[in-house]
């Protein structure tokens, strides 16, 4: 029962960091920073899952192994006035956006409660279970 219970816990760890990930991606998407005196627009992250706990992959469980950025190209959006637009090439007048896209975030995050919801009842299940367990042995 209880490594039932640690098991559900460290899903329920990984889909919170996962959650938290999606959050950022979807409130940074507008954002753009300086990244060696360049101009970038806000690289979309991902949390990347492994098995095992944190701190022991050989026990059983999930863990976030690491938030990775997304190397997908970033987007363009047509401003020929805009300060930072592409000066010169094939897509000169474009200004590079984000590589969020917040349909896909979206999606990302009803999954992610979804996985979390499930893991919740399972814990719920296995308190049930150890609890009915104990009245028939007393």
């Amino acid at each position: 029962m209880i490594g039932a219970l640690d098991i559900s816990t460290s899903a329920l760890v990984a889909n919170r960091t996962n959650l938290d990930v999606i959050a950022g991606n979807i409130a940074m998407k507008d954002a753009m920073h300086m990244e060696d005196g360049e101009w970038m627009p806000f690289r979309r992250k991902v949390a990347l899952f492994a098995p095992g706990r944190p701190g022991d992959s050989a026990q059983p469980g999930v863990q976030v192994a690491d938030v990775a950025e997304d190397p997908s190209a970033f987007g363009l959006r047509w401003d020929p006035g805009h300060v930072h637009a592409i000066k010169e090439g094939k897509n000169k007048g474009y200004v590079r956006t984000s590589n969020v896209d917040y349909h896909t975030e979206m999606v990302n995050a009803m999954m992610a409660a979804r996985a979390y919801e499930a893991n919740v009842t399972v814990v719920e299940m296995t308190k049930t279970m150890a609890s009915s367990t104990l009245r028939l042995i007393a």
